[in-house]
């Protein structure tokens, strides 16, 4: 399995379509086995869901995302994990501990005038499976 984490001096970025690079987590046996940061090289929303599908990312754990970003993830086949905040390491091992705190509503739509952060979403009580940690891995 390969993870994707948005990435940002060590910690998770709080926007998708915005993110300078990824941290890709190689997983074998429920174990990180390697990590690597790569840089998206100036790529947006809708070729940041190609970038991911081409390294074979199976999921990805980041801040706020898009409704549209959001589409092209699942079309790639690729597990959204968003919401979430903090050190990117960690939110990795909670995720593969299945604690990781997450917000599946963490949608950032600025073009219809919502007036908020992204990255600044609440992750307690979505449902079974978060940690209840308001906003944070």
């Amino acid at each position: 399995m390969k993870i994707a984490v948005t990435y940002e001096n060590g910690n998770v970025f709080g926007h998708f379509g915005h993110t300078e690079a990824f941290k890709l987590y190689d997983v074998r046996d429920g174990a990180v086995v390697s990590a690597q940061v790569v840089p998206t090289n100036g790529s947006g929303h809708g070729a940041l869901a190609g970038f991911l599908q081409a390294q074979g990312v199976d999921c990805l754990i980041c801040g706020g995302i898009g409704g549209g970003a959001q589409m092209a993830l699942a079309e790639a086949g690729i597990r959204l994990y968003a919401g979430c905040s903090g050190d990117a390491d960690a939110c990795v091992s909670q995720l593969l501990r299945g604690t990781l705190a997450y917000a599946d509503s963490a949608t950032c739509d600025h073009h219809h005038g919502e007036d908020h952060a992204c990255g600044d979403h609440g992750c307690g009580g979505h449902g079974e499976g978060h940690c209840g940690h308001h906003g944070s891995c």
